[in-house]
């Protein structure tokens, strides 16, 4: 559950660096298609972003902690860009909820409230979503737009 501290910023900003990110992966995708490894997306994606000026961490180390208590097991974020969006990528054929469920997770063991999936496994476009953490629904919710 994330702290009741975080001060909701201008959802225009956010959704301004989303529509951003989501334009690099378009980039991306019309350029190379579907059908490579998460990595290839990867390592291309970070080419595109430092192209477009988007500030981005690639496979950043999430800590784990239960109780106050670091835990040994940690995960890794597929991107962190602007400091504050997680992104999480697939190459797969269809986005199933344990994706998106991914996501969350990752959003709240960093106390960030905004997130993105995108997959790149689709033959006929890029798949992408949009989330918000929403505080007084304690929902991650759609963002449409």
């Amino acid at each position: 559950m994330f702290p009741k501290t975080y001060i909701l910023m201008d959802i225009t900003l956010y959704k301004e660096r989303m529509y951003n990110i989501i334009g690099a992966a378009m980039a991306l995708y019309n350029e190379i298609s579907y059908g490579f490894s998460e990595p290839i997306y990867q390592e291309c994606l970070s080419i595109i972003c430092t192209e477009k000026n988007i500030p981005w961490e690639r496979e950043k180390v999430l800590k784990i902690f239960f109780h106050g208590v670091e835990l040994e097991k940690t995960y890794k974020a597929d991107f962190v860009c602007y400091d504050d969006i997680i992104v999480e990528l697939k190459a797969v054929s269809e986005l199933l909820g344990e994706h998106r469920a991914q996501l969350f997770n990752y959003m709240k063991i960093n106390n960030l409230h905004f997130g993105v999936l995108i997959n790149f496994g689709e033959p006929q476009r890029l798949h992408a979503e949009k989330y918000m953490y929403n505080e007084l629904t304690n929902k991650f919710d759609l963002i449409r737009g």
